[in-house]
Order: C-alpha cells, then structure tokens, then sequence
C-alpha cells in the first residue's frame, strides 16, 4: 500500500460555486402546491438533486415533483390528508428503501408514492415492473480525515483488498487497525461500492468480513456523512455529494472527511475522468412511461428534467448522456 499522501484538487468545488445559482433545497417540497402530483422518496445521494429539480420543473406553471428526504421526522405525509388519507408513512431511507416503499404504493394501488430515488441499478423480477430512468451521473471514491492512518492514494486492488479485509491491509481481529465501514442498510451506495470493490450483500450480512462494519457506536452508518470518520476508518462516499456540501448548495455533513484517489484519478467537478462511476436514476413504474406527467417530466431527452442541466450540474452530478432512456426495465 502505498502510503505517500497527496492534496485533491480544490478546483471542483469552485466550479461547482460557480455554476447555475441554484439555492439551497428544502428538505421536503416546499412553496406551493405543499402537496405534488409525483411523490418520491429513497436516495440520500439524489435527494437534494431532485429537491432542487422539485423547484424548477413546473407544468403550466405548477410544481409537480414532491421529493421526500431520506432521513428526518420518522415519517411523512405525500398526499393531501383531505384527498387521500392513507399517505402517511414511516420515511424510506436509501433507495432499496425507496424502491420497496414505491412497489407498496403502486400494489396496494393507494397513490401515495409515484416515483423513488435510486442511486444504484437493480433489475430483479418486480411486480408491477418498474423502469430506471438515468439523468445524471456520479462518481464514488473513499474518504478518510486528514490525519489518517491510510493514504490519500490508493489503487482500486487496494480498496478491494481492504473490503476483503486482508491482513496484510487492516491487520487481525477482533480489533482490526482499520475501521471499514460501509453505509446503512439498503443504501443504493452501499451496494453500487460492494460491486465494485467485489463483495456481496449476503456475504457481509453473514459475517463473511469481519472487519466491516455499518454502524458507529452502535448507531447505522449514514451515507455521505463524512463525521462518522475517525483517523482509523475508510467510507464511501459520493463526489456529487462532497462537492454540493463543500460549495454549500446542500448541508455540509462532511465533518473531516477529505476524497481519495483511485488509480491516479482525482476525484473532480462532473467526474468526467475518474474510474468509479455510475448513472443515478428515477424509478417509475413501467406502466406509465407513455402517461402524463410521468412521461412528460421523467422519460426522454425532452424531458423537463432532462433539461434541466444546469441544476443537476449544480449539485455536483453530469447530466447523463442517457437522460430520459427507458429501456432498463425489471422483468
């Protein structure tokens, strides 16, 4: 492991400063109308994204995207009580979370939720199908403070080394000299990271690596929140994320956290040259592509959403070059 320390270019925060003048979102649809025609929850990772996308995308001049932070009150309320009271729930957390909430929505047929964030792609059988819509892309990289025990450069061998807990990398247990920590469960990071560093689900929640861990004294590693790092741990976390908290377009929650490299790639502003990334998505079901407003806000480079560049450049993300396609679909 190569333990020389480097700096990571500050130029994409700057830059993302600098871009489209996108307030501060509310961390629950606000303005009016209170309550949208299209409700979602799920990923922390898109959650301020769309919340600032729920500010701008307006049909005949009316808001129409409700998105609902992952965390917060124990629950939320989606519809108009006066409409429909059955849309009360306890709020989703990650966009597992997300995804199941929404397919509870659409069998029990209670129009609470319409859509769910989704930071990672899972097309298993699901009833009623639902499709994954990209619109913007993300890069995941590593934190650690500035004061850690591991470097600031490290190869992708590396980090599948540490999630694999070699001892070579995090020593013997049980008290491993380094904390490797995944986020909560359900969280579309966590999954899209076990991808890539070559690790199962079913394999840590067995135990299978023993050195990783998703909580912190006890209490569920939350995503992209840098202050659950001490100088003995490792996380993923997402370069939209760091770069929309280090500009103050979102809330900052990075605590000490500082990016790595990966294989000489600098984690920077749009991620158009580092290794690890993925398209993040709106899940929605398959039945309404062709169904307005789903099909006039969600699907197609015409969409309202895909149109709007700026805004999802703003909160650190690239627009897909796929924005709007509909052919990822789950059985």
């Amino acid at each position: 492991m190569n333990k020389k320390k480097i700096a990571i270019a500050t130029a994409g925060a700057a830059l993302l400063a600098a871009t489209v003048g996108v307030t501060v979102a509310a961390a629950e649809p606000s303005g009016t109308p209170a309550y949208r025609q299209l409700a979602g929850v799920g990923s922390d990772t898109t959650q301020d994204v769309m919340n600032g996308l729920s500010q701008v995308v307006t049909i005949n001049g009316t808001k129409v995207l409700g998105s609902y932070n992952a965390t917060g009150s124990a629950t939320i309320t989606t519809k108009d009580p006066a409409v429909n009271n059955k849309c009360a729930m306890a709020r989703p957390n990650g966009s597992g979370a997300g995804r199941t909430a929404l397919l509870n929505s659409l069998q029990a047929a209670d129009g609470c939720l319409d859509y769910a964030r989704s930071s990672s792609l899972s097309l298993g059988a699901a009833s009623p199908g639902l499709t994954y819509v990209p619109f913007g892309v993300d890069g995941v990289t590593y934190a650690v403070t500035p004061s850690s025990t591991l470097p600031r450069k490290l190869t992708l061998a590396d980090l599948k080394a540490i999630y694999h807990c070699d001892p070579a990398f995090v020593g013997t247990g049980p008290n491993f000299k380094i904390n490797v920590l995944l986020p909560q469960a359900g969280s579309g990071t966590r999954s899209f990271w076990q991808s890539q560093v070559g690790i199962t689900e079913a394999d840590v929640v067995a135990g299978v690596y023993p050195c990783i861990s998703d909580k912190k004294n006890g209490t569920p590693v939350q995503e992209h929140d840098g202050r659950v790092l001490d100088d003995k741990s490792i996380v993923p976390f997402s370069i939209a994320q760091y770069l929309a908290q280090s500009s103050q377009t979102v809330a900052d929650v990075r605590g000490r956290a500082l990016l790595g490299v990966i294989d000489n790639k600098t984690p920077t502003t749009l991620n158009s040259d580092f290794g690890i990334k993925r398209d993040v998505y709106n899940v929605i079901p398959t039945s309404k592509i062709g169904t307005a407003p789903w099909s006039t806000v969600f699907a197609g480079p015409n969409s309202l959403i895909c149109k709007e560049s700026g805004v999802i450049n703003t909160y650190g993300f690239a627009t897909s070059p796929n924005c709007g396609d509909t052919t990822k679909q789950t059985p």
